[in-house]
């Protein structure tokens, strides 16, 4: 049984230059089969796009700008990381979707079948067995929902994660790299066929509780809660959190997310801001008639390890973990200084992935949980 080679990185330097020679040094091998970067947003990424152009040539490389990086040596910002993942049992296609904010369903399925296309130009016909997806998207796209909606249902049984990018805390404007340039309005759709055994799974640290409350008045294309119980949003949430309008910032949201069940499983809905009109913009798009019941948390390090533990008993240690982890839980892990807890249970798993706008599990786009794929050793050749 051979191990799965990868070739991990990080460059803490702020020239864009110098970041993208110490990212090669690190990560470049020809024969890879995907090379993936997470990037600040601080970075000019005019002069990082054509120095990485430069540097790693016709290798597959794609990427995207974050709110945070998870390196090699745990959770970092202001930094350019990523990993090469070498060998003749993985086979990548990568699909770019362009105009994301004019997207329609029949894009998804297009972009689905070009990918698997791809691979059978490879010799090699996905399946749920051997195949899994990775989605990137622009993080303030707003169309995360239909998109990954019209991937999954394509994809069948097999499985996706993914994230949207990031820009810190501006939520100015995301970018993703494709075939030597950042581009903005745009998602990466990434079909991986691997040898390799491998899990896709999610964790959050939140559970229901018992208060709940329904949306009376929405605008989910725009992702705006206008009422909440009949009453204005944001005071009503306000109100059932046992606060003033006032005291609602974005570590309160990061701390007191809600959530709706779905098909047996609960997932989280978090809150972006109050709006000047005393709604509420949300990280995920809210209906008319939702039933949103207030979350709990439970000891994030503890629920992130225990994911971790349960990826071990199935695949044995992880030599890659790729994860997609929510903008609102580093937040929450700066404010309770849980820095330091978290990057020693990324780096011991292998973990190499940012902080996003939003995640994307199978047919679902969530917030405020981590996600991911989880890589072990090479299947025998039997």
């Amino acid at each position: 049984m051979s191990e799965l080679e990868v070739k991990r990185g990080v460059s803490r330097s702020s020239d864009p230059v110098v970041a993208a020679q110490e990212l090669f040094d690190a990560v470049y091998d020809a024969a890879a089969a995907l090379t993936i970067f997470y990037c600040s947003p601080a970075y000019d990424l005019e002069a990082l796009g054509a120095a990485l152009k430069e540097k790693f040539g016709d290798v597959p490389l794609i990427g995207c700008t974050t709110a945070g990086e998870i390196t090699p040596f745990g959770y970092v910002e202001g930094t350019l990381t990523g990993v090469s993942i070498i060998g003749a049992g993985f086979r990548a296609a990568t699909v770019r979707v362009d105009d994301l904010s004019h997207f329609q369903i029949a894009r998804g399925d297009d972009s689905v079948q070009r990918a698997f296309g791809e691979l059978r130009k490879c010799g090699v016909v996905p399946s749920a067995r051997d195949t899994f997806a990775f989605l990137l998207a622009d993080g303030l796209s707003m169309q995360e929902e239909v998109l990954v909606s019209s991937i999954s249902r394509n994809l069948g049984s097999i499985q996706l994660f993914g994230g949207s990018a990031g820009d810190g805390t501006r939520f100015g404007k995301t970018y993703m790299f494709h075939e030597g340039a950042f581009r903005t309005d745009c998602a990466l759709l990434t079909v991986v066929h691997t040898e390799y055994p491998f899990e896709v799974f999610k964790t959050q640290h939140f559970v229901a509780a018992s208060e709940k409350m329904v949306v009376t008045a929405a605008d989910p294309a725009r992702r705006i809660v206008t009422e909440i119980n009949g009453q204005p949003a944001a005071s009503e949430y306000a109100r059932v959190m046992g606060m003033e309008t006032e005291e609602l910032t974005p570590f309160v949201f990061a701390r007191h997310p809600v959530v709706v069940r779905v098909g047996g499983t609960t997932y989280v809905r978090s809150i972006q801001k109050v709006n000047d009109d005393g709604s509420l913009t949300f990280f995920c798009a809210i209906d008319d008639g939702i039933v949103l019941t207030v979350a709990k948390g439970v000891d994030m390090v503890q629920n992130l390890a225990d994911a971790f533990e349960s990826v071990r008993r199935h695949l044995g240690p992880p030599t890659l973990v790729l994860g997609c982890d929510c903008i609102l839980r580093r937040l929450e892990i700066e404010e309770l200084g849980l820095n330091v807890e978290i990057s020693e249970l990324m780096t011991k798993n292998g973990v190499v992935g940012f902080a996003t706008y939003g995640e994307q599990y199978n047919a679902m786009h969530v917030n405020q949980t981590f996600t991911g794929v989880a890589i072990g050793a090479k299947r025998d050749a039997a």
